[in-house]
């Protein structure tokens, strides 16, 4: 428990002092400067905290194993799963729209951003995997989802992880495009979307034994969609259908308990 309290005590830490001067105003706290990427670089706040915290309990040898499972890239299905599988959710998205709503198949904007018009679709995919892919996931994950499945089972560790990572968004709510024009409704499905991509990268985690490598794929993958610059915005809603869809079929087929064929992962590091 201590070593929990102590990453996420850093995670919130890092990132909110990081994004301080991107909400500060809220607090009438002005004049800081901003880096470019800044929003990008509070990402890199559970990365930080997972090494530091590891430092400080395990040492070198847990920081290696924690590298270790950073660099793993097998099973190579689930790393195809975590590359592909968000872009053929747009996809099929685009068809549903086609076939409801007669709407043109046109998916042209998953290779631009409208934040960084000028990054390409692999650039774009490079800077997600950097400050969010990795930048999350080696905390959510790599640090904290074994120590909450050494207690509880697969699914419960989803949902009370859940509620650990949307509380670190909080600061969002106050400068980020998308965020602060959230109403009570437009949050509870933001925080029912976190849950599901929850379970899912439980799942893609516990099924690859522990592949952090994985699980920033496919946080990267699955932001890029979702953010995409679709020409008919019915597409997300869509997507966001077809994923729920997904992660309860996750939890009925693989069960709550691992959510995976194989035991779920526990806390192995020295």
């Amino acid at each position: 428990m201590k070593q929990l309290i102590t990453y996420f005590g850093l995670a919130y830490l890092l990132s909110w002092t990081i994004w301080l001067p991107l909400y500060g105003h809220i607090f009438c706290l002005t004049n800081f400067p901003t880096l470019p990427y800044h929003h990008g670089l509070g990402g890199l706040g559970p990365l930080f905290a997972s090494f530091l915290t590891t430092w400080i309990f395990q040492r070198s040898e847990g920081v290696k194993h924690l590298i270790k499972k950073c660099l793993q890239v097998r099973p190579l299905i689930y790393l195809t799963i975590a590359l592909l599988s968000p872009f053929i959710l747009v996809f099929i998205a685009t068809v549903l729209n086609y076939f409801v709503d007669n709407s043109p198949i046109n998916i042209s904007g998953l290779l631009t951003s409208k934040e960084f018009p000028q990054f390409n679709l692999l650039t774009f995919f490079i800077y997600n995997l950097i400050f969010f892919g990795f930048g999350e996931e080696v905390g959510w994950r790599g640090f904290a989802l074994p120590r909450f499945q050494d207690k509880f089972n697969a699914l419960t560790s989803s949902i009370i992880l859940t509620i650990f990572w949307a509380v670190w968004h909080w600061p969002l709510f106050f400068y980020r495009p998308g965020y602060t024009s959230m109403d009570f409704a437009g949050i509870f499905g933001w925080t029912f979307s976190l849950l599901t991509g929850s379970i899912l990268l439980t799942w893609l985690f516990n099924s690859s034994r522990a592949s952090v490598l994985i699980c920033a794929v496919f946080h990267s993958t699955i932001d890029i969609a979702f953010t995409a610059d679709l020409a008919d915005k019915n597409i997300v809603n869509y997507m966001g259908f077809l994923i729920t869809v997904w992660g309860i079929l996750t939890i009925i087929i693989f069960k709550p308990k691992n959510l995976a064929t194989n035991e779920r992962e526990k806390n192995t590091s020295p």
